[in-house]
């Protein structure tokens, strides 16, 4: 029932699958509002003309159906009573849990005045030696996981999230299948982790146009934990290619002229809103920080998609995942992958020997490479061409697949071991202090 002083309308003058317009006064950007009890959003004001984005679908909404304005943004009730828990893109429980009491505060704000960002400086190891040896991560940065629709990239996330070193995970999870979703709960509720991990879900079951809300409230709950705790928070969002179908779903059931790969033209807006979201605060403020990892899904593994295309101008680096057919696994590809802050704190936070143990293994790892190619081509190898095909096995099985868990000491000590197996000391063109130091711990 509509409430005193809000206002109401009965007169819709367009209709299509996914919006409604009419003529109204006094309304606001991004406001909420009930179109014949269905929830909705204002997305398009010219004058008095506006447009609403019904995230159930207009299916059975006649043109003199109720039109409520709520004379508010999607909100969302953060306090510590957010971790542990499952929401869906409203920031309702779905978890069979209470609703959350606290302060309610609206999403979708601006992201923070730089002059008040501090340079990333926090180490954020993930477990993960593909990311933690040779793309070591920052807390404040933003970084996304490209992957084919048929790698195990929420597996990878789940992995993330129970490894990472991190106050509090902050899952946004759009268009997962209920298989997925309950494959999360499960992995975090068997792992104990519940209480620093806050989800944000819409399923295949749901509306596509629920996924916009999702990242929004994500952060959210972010910005609380990081500015309000002053916590480390880490920031999962996936799938952000379904995120970008679900905004050329509304653009271009508004007639809007699409952009490139039919995407709306203020794509890489939408996308920048998100990511820049990612902070470091000063000491001063707190400390905290906020980093996200998001995937995106290539079609065909297509990079020039404009959905891959613009993240890559945005964010700081990409992690690829490819299947290695040497070993049988997915691999984090040390050609591909890019970690542009990693500079900040590896052989920094992480033992001196660091840099030049990553750059030596993903040389001979590119010598292995070229061996590889010189055997399709039916020439002879060298003894050298040998070791280092022998090396990148090991190295993809024991280093790069996204299955091997250990720190960044016990990646370090397995890199030495190792080189000490396939090669000499001269022809891994490591400082020769280095070698003194660590080649006979091999």
């Amino acid at each position: 029932m509509a409430k005193a002083f809000q206002k109401i309308y009965t007169q819709i003058t367009a209709i299509t699958k996914a919006t409604c317009s009419l003529k109204a006064t006094g309304v606001g950007n991004d406001e909420l509002a009930t179109v014949n009890g269905k929830l909705a959003q204002v997305v398009k004001i010219i004058g008095d003309d506006v447009t609403l984005q019904v995230f159930q679908g207009t299916e059975g909404i006649p043109t003199n159906a109720e039109v409520v304005f709520l004379g508010k943004s999607p909100s969302l009730k953060v306090s510590d009573q957010l971790a542990g828990r499952f929401f869906n893109a409203y920031g309702e429980p779905i978890d069979g849990g209470p609703a959350v009491e606290g302060e309610e505060i609206e999403t979708g704000g601006p992201s923070v005045n730089p002059v008040r960002r501090k340079q990333p400086y926090q180490l954020i190891a993930t477990g993960i030696a593909g990311i933690d040896l040779n793309n070591t991560l920052v807390s404040g940065q933003k970084i996304p996981f490209f992957a084919d629709p048929d790698q195990p990239y929420n597996q990878v996330m789940a992995n993330v999230a129970l490894r990472a070193e991190a106050d509090k995970i902050i899952l946004g999870a759009m268009g997962m299948t209920n298989d997925d979703y309950l494959y999360f709960r499960n992995v975090f509720s068997n792992a104990g982790v519940l209480d620093r991990i806050v989800s944000f879900v819409n399923t295949t079951e749901n509306p596509a146009v629920e996924r916009l809300l999702v990242p929004d409230m994500a952060l959210a709950a972010a910005e609380y934990f990081a500015v309000q705790k002053h916590q480390k928070v880490l920031v999962l969002l996936t799938d952000m290619t379904l995120y970008a179908d679900a905004l050329a779903i509304v653009s271009n059931r508004m007639d809007q002229i699409p952009s490139k790969d039919s995407m709306p033209g203020s794509l890489y807006s939408d996308l920048a809103k998100i990511y820049e979201k990612a902070v470091q605060f000063p000491d001063e403020a707190g400390g905290g920080s906020i980093t996200i990892i998001a995937v995106t899904t290539l079609s065909g593994g297509d990079i020039t998609h404009a959905i891959p295309d613009n993240t890559g101008y945005i964010t700081e680096g990409q992690l690829y995942l490819r299947r290695d057919s040497d070993i049988g696994k997915v691999i984090v590809d040390p050609f591909r992958s890019l970690s542009r802050l990693k500079q900040l704190v590896a052989g920094k936070q992480t033992r001196e020997d660091h840099p030049q143990v990553m750059n030596a293994a993903v040389r001979l790892y590119a010598d292995a490479a070229n061996a590889k190619t010189k055997l399709e081509n039916g020439f002879d190898l060298t003894d050298y061409d040998n070791r280092c095909l022998a090396f990148a096995k090991d190295y993809s099985d024991k280093i790069l697949a996204i299955d091997v868990n250990i720190n960044t000491t016990e990646m370090l000590d397995i890199a030495w071991k190792l080189f000490a197996e396939h090669f000499k000391a001269e022809e891994v063109n490591i400082k020769q202090a280095l070698v003194d130091k660590y080649w006979h711990k091999a």
